[in-house]
């Protein structure tokens, strides 16, 4: 049979004679993407998501953005709406925002415009993998910095090294996933004063943190803040994100940014999660309360567990395999993070804090695996 093309050889050649694929870059193929297992289970606290859903009001306003969408017409380019409303939200001017698909476009923008091709981004190991992740897809190299046994970023050896190879960017995590701990103001600004480039803060949980960088940006025109709807406002199926910068950040992302990438029920449904911020503050409270009361039941376990001031805890089996105690979680339909392969961590595990019921559940099947496995 004829093809509209006028031939169908190449429906008929011998496999032997197949055109092959190309290769892709091999220093995307030799680096495994980001995730985070999932498998079927009853109580899911791997990922640090929300686990409480937005207010039923909320969501009624999210049917009638919907229904109301002009859905055959491009959304604001721009997403000045949503940018002006951020502004007023944090106290800063329209033209400080970015906004993009959740705060891992946000981080890519940021590479893609202040990263690539010799030029290098320094991190704190252990930390979020996508700092490091999406530096080399964008062919930016990664620089590796210290952090102390509390899993501090260690000012002075930071300093040496910002001083030492001049990194294009610099990214911190505050606070730190997965160890928990916020940075200290003081050891951001020593930072953001030495830095050359960029000192980006990723601050996907700050409210649970007890200070923001936000504080920082009228003194450090070289300061980002990245921030996400993902976690404390419960919208991690929507995926927002944005940034707080010096206009001239901003600009650099919106040149590197595909157009109209940001569409505009997404614009619309942060606009209106803006007006929920009391519930939003209630929801981390009771979260707080939860985070304490699973702190102590793991340390009643004689656990290692380490502060946290996110929606999640750091904490590491004694004398014990915790790949074996992350199993014996699942198979009592429980699922956390092991963290264990990630630098400095050694035989780590992360909890997510969910619900009342879930962190019980959690914490009852722990002390039941902890007994099983010292037994055998």
């Amino acid at each position: 049979m004829q093809s509209r093309y006028g031939s169908d050889r190449s429906s008929t050649l011998p496999a032997s004679d197949r055109r092959p694929a190309p290769f892709a870059r091999q220093d995307v193929t030799l680096r495994e993407g980001y995730h985070s297992p999932q498998v079927e289970v009853d109580v899911r606290l791997n990922t640090n998501e929300c686990p409480e859903p937005p207010p039923e009001e909320y969501l009624a306003e999210l049917a009638e953005i919907a229904r109301h969408l002009d859905a055959n017409r491009y959304p604001d380019r721009q997403a000045s709406a949503l940018g002006t409303a951020l502004a007023d939200h944090h106290g800063v001017s329209p033209g400080q925002v970015f906004c993009a698909n959740g705060s891992n476009e946000v981080l890519q923008c940021l590479l893609l415009a202040f990263g690539g091709a010799g030029r290098a981004a320094l991190v704190f190991e252990p930390t979020y993998a996508l700092h490091s992740h999406i530096a080399r897809l964008t062919a930016t190299d990664v620089l590796t910095g210290e952090r102390d046994d509390r899993f501090a970023v260690d000012e002075d050896r930071a300093l040496e090294v910002i001083a030492e190879h001049r990194p294009d960017v610099v990214f911190l995590c505050s606070p730190n996933n997965p160890t928990g701990n916020s940075e200290p103001r003081a050891t951001v600004e020593a930072i953001a004063r030495a830095a050359p480039g960029l000192v980006v803060v990723d601050e996907a949980y700050a409210q649970f943190s007890p200070w923001s960088a936000t504080e920082l940006l009228e003194s450090f025109g070289n300061l980002v803040v990245v921030r996400t709807f993902s976690k404390t406002w419960a919208l991690a199926a929507l995926r927002l994100g944005y940034l707080l910068a010096d206009p001239k950040v901003v600009e650099a992302c919106s040149s590197v940014v595909l157009p109209y990438h940001l569409d505009s029920f997404k614009q619309e449904a942060g606009i209106a999660a803006l007006r929920y911020d009391q519930a939003m503050r209630e929801r981390v409270a009771r979260l707080a309360e939860e985070r304490g009361r699973v702190v102590a039941g793991l340390s009643a376990l004689l656990l290692d567990v380490w502060p946290s001031d996110a929606n999640f805890i750091l904490f590491r089996p004694r004398d014990v395999d915790s790949q074996r105690v992350w199993q014996g979680l699942v198979d009592r339909s429980v699922l956390i993070r092991d963290v264990s392969g990630f630098p400095k961590l050694e035989g780590c595990l992360r909890v997510t804090i969910g619900t009342p019921e879930e962190n019980t559940r959690f914490l009852e099947a722990l002390g039941d695996v902890l007994g099983e496995v010292a037994g055998h």
